[in-house]
C-alpha cells in the first residue's frame, strides 16, 4: 500500500482562520518520514478557505469538510475527511462499541462508564417523546462492562455482550432485557448475527464460540474450543466452491440459515480460524504475526483480519496454498482495532487514532481525522454516513461524497 499521510487532527478548524496553519506529514516504509505544513490564504466567499501546501506536498482540492492533498515524491495522496456531526453528549468516558440500526434511524453504544445507551442517529438524542411519555433509552443489566453491541436486521432489536460472561437481548423501542443468555465462562468479546437473528454466535475470553438459539435462550452448541481467547467473530455466505465439510451430527431444528455459512474467529494466540458453521469442521488455520484482534468477510471467498502489530491480511479461502496472504497492509505498529466490509472495500480503526476508508476503485485513502492518537475501536455505517467511536468519549460522524 502507498505511503500513509497523516494530518492535524483538528485540521478543519486549524485551517478556518486567516494565515491558520496544520502540520502535515508523509511515511513512506524503511525511508525517513516527510514532515510539512497546510496555510490558510485566505477565505472565499463561498466560505471554502484557500490552502497552500509546503515543499514537497501539493493541494489537490478542498471543501468544507474535506481536502485532498498529495506527496509526489512518493507518489500517494490521501483525502481527509473532517467530521460532519460529533455527539459529544452521549457518553462520559471512553466509547468501545457501536452500530447503527438497519434502517440509520438509531444508533447503540457502550462505554467504558458501563453504560449502553440507544440514541437518534441524527441528531444524538437520547429521550424518545410515545404516547406523551418520555422514555431515557438506558440499557441497564450486564454487572460489569458492555464490550459489544449490535442490532439485529430488524433494527428494532439490540444484542450485547459483557464482561459478565452474558448476552444480551434488548427491545430497543422501551429499552427492556427481553432475554438473558449464560454458558460463557469468561467475558463475551464479539458477536455475529446469523441470517435473519433467529441464531447468534459470541465468542468469548473462554476460548470458546457458541451457537445460540434467540427463540430459547438456549446453547445450540460449542463451535469451537480454542484454549485462547476469541477477540473477533464473523459469519459469512461461502463461495460454492469452498469445502465445508459435513456436520458428524444432524443439526438440531433449531439451527436456522447456518448452511453454507463460514464462522471466521480472530484468536489471541495469534491464530486466524475459519470453520463451516453447520457443519463445525475446520476450512483453514492461518497462523499470523500477533494477537489477532479483529475480522471480516469481503465476499464468499475473500476475508480480511487485522492484528496487534498492525498488519491487516488478506486471504482467500479458495487457495490451495492459505499460508501466503493475498496482500499485507502495514501503515503503522498499532492495533488493529475495528474492520468492516464497505462496498468495494473496506474500514479500518487503528489504535493511534486513524481510520480510513480503501475502495478498488480509488488509487488514495479516505482519512477518517478528528481522533487526536485516541483509539477508535469501533466503525459503523449506514448508506454514505460513517459512524466511530472513540476513547476519548465522542462519537464522530462523516459525510460522505460520491465514491
Amino acid at each position: 500500500m502507498a505511503a500513509p499521510l497523516r494530518i492535524q487532527s483538528d485540521w478543519a478548524q486549524a485551517l478556518r482562520k486567516d494565515e491558520g496553519e496544520a502540520w502535515l506529514s508523509c511515511h513512506p516504509p524503511g525511508k525517513p518520514s516527510l514532515y510539512g505544513s497546510l496555510t490558510c490564504q485566505g477565505i472565499g466567499l463561498d466560505g471554502i478557505p484557500e490552502v497552500t501546501a509546503s515543499e514537497g506536498f501539493v493541494v489537490n482540492e478542498i471543501n468544507k469538510k474535506s481536502i485532498h492533498v498529495s506527496c509526489p515524491k512518493e507518489n500517494t495522496s490521501s483525502k481527509f475527511l473532517a467530521p460532519y456531526t460529533i455527539f459529544s453528549r452521549i457518553h462520559t468516558k471512553s466509547i468501545t462499541c457501536l452500530d447503527i440500526s438497519s434502517g440509520g434511524g438509531l444508533g447503540v453504544s457502550s462505554s467504558s462508564d458501563g453504560s449502553m445507551k440507544i440514541w437518534q442517529a441524527s441528531n444524538g438524542e437520547l429521550r424518545v417523546k410515545d404516547l406523551n411519555i418520555i422514555w431515557r433509552r438506558v440499557l441497564e443489566g450486564h454487572v460489569f462492562d458492555v464490550n459489544c453491541c449490535r442490532f439485529f436486521p430488524s433494527g428494532l432489536v439490540v444484542l450485547s455482550g459483557g464482561m459478565d460472561a452474558q448476552l444480551k437481548i434488548w427491545s430497543a423501542e422501551d429499552a427492556t432485557c427481553v432475554a438473558t443468555f449464560k454458558g460463557h465462562k469468561g467475558g463475551i468479546l464479539d458477536t455475529a448475527i446469523v441470517d435473519r437473528g433467529r441464531n447468534v454466535v459470541s465468542g468469548s475470553r473462554d476460548g470458546t464460540a457458541r451457537l445460540w438459539d434467540c427463540g430459547r435462550s438456549a446453547c445450540l452448541g460449542v463451535l469451537a474450543d480454542c484454549g485462547s481467547s476469541i477477540n473477533g467473530v464473523a459469519v459469512g455466505a461461502a463461495d460454492n466452491s469452498i469445502n465445508l465439510g459435513s456436520p458428524e451430527q444432524m443439526p438440531s431444528e433449531r439451527e436456522v440459515g447456518t448452511e453454507a455459512k463460514m464462522l471466521l474467529l480472530a484468536r489471541e494466540d495469534k491464530k486466524l480460524q475459519c470453520l463451516g458453521l453447520q457443519s463445525r469442521q475446520p476450512v483453514f488455520l492461518f497462523i499470523g504475526s500477533d494477537a489477532f484482534n479483529c475480522c471480516t468477510f469481503l465476499s464468499g471467498f475473500l476475508l480480511l483480519a487485522g492484528t496487534q502489530d498492525g498488519n491487516i491480511y488478506q486471504l482467500d479461502v479458495r487457495s490451495p496454498s492459505r499460508r501466503t496472504p493475498v496482500r499485507v497492509i502495514h501503515r503503522s505498529g498499532a492495533p488493529l482495532l475495528s474492520l468492516l466490509n464497505f462496498r468495494d472495500g473496506f474500514i479500518a480503526s487503528q489504535g493511534d487514532g486513524s481510520c480510513f476508508v480503501v475502495q478498488q476503485d480509488l488509487d488514495y485513502a479516505i482519512e477518517l481525522t478528528g481522533a487526536d492518537c485516541d483509539p477508535v475501536y469501533k466503525v459503523a455505517t449506514w448508506e454514505k454516513q460513517i459512524y466511530t467511536c472513540c476513547r476519548d468519549g465522542l462519537l464522530r460522524r462523516y459525510q460522505l461524497s460520491d465514491l
